[in-house]
């Protein structure tokens, strides 16, 4: 479109800011650092379902990543947090935030440059964090870390 349009015809043409289509949607896994590997491995350990890394870092200026993953039930939910505590604290690193962890529904870890979130079914798919962060990449996880799919949406 012409530099010198009216915003009426720019209104009814709008040009695409971005082309989509070029830009990768994921990226892949040797980029994490090694206290998000150790996460990711601890809340594998304990058997986390639905494992996804979103890229945050060209789109918050909070996090540079977040973990979603999913337990089986609220005493899942807190052993797969439990794990990723007490791995990370033996590698000298801690949380600055836990929240949730009494109710089991949602913990969040909060590491700075990453925020774990380990969220029992249900409630992964009310909050759907996912879908408020599509406009992040995807993280490609080894087979081994993602872990089995149990979300279902009934209809």
């Amino acid at each position: 479109m012409k530099q010198n349009s009216t915003a009426k015809e720019q209104s009814l043409n709008p040009q695409p800011a971005v082309n989509i289509e070029s830009q990768p949607t994921s990226v892949p896994a040797d980029q994490l650092d090694e206290r998000l590997l150790g996460a990711l491995n601890a809340a594998a350990e304990k058997k986390a379902l639905d494992v996804v890394v979103l890229d945050l870092r060209e789109i918050a200026s909070f996090t540079d990543f977040f973990v979603i993953t999913t337990g089986a039930n609220e005493r899942q939910v807190q052993a797969i947090s439990d794990e990723v505590y007490e791995t990370l604290k033996k590698s000298g690193s801690t949380a600055a935030r836990v929240e949730g962890y009494k109710t089991a529904e949602w913990v969040l870890l909060d590491y700075g440059d990453f925020v774990f979130h380990v969220f029992e079914q249900k409630a992964r798919l009310f909050y759907d964090l996912e879908r408020l962060w599509r406009e992040s990449k995807r993280v490609d996880l080894p087979a081994e870390i993602v872990g089995t799919s149990s979300l279902r949406r009934d209809s």
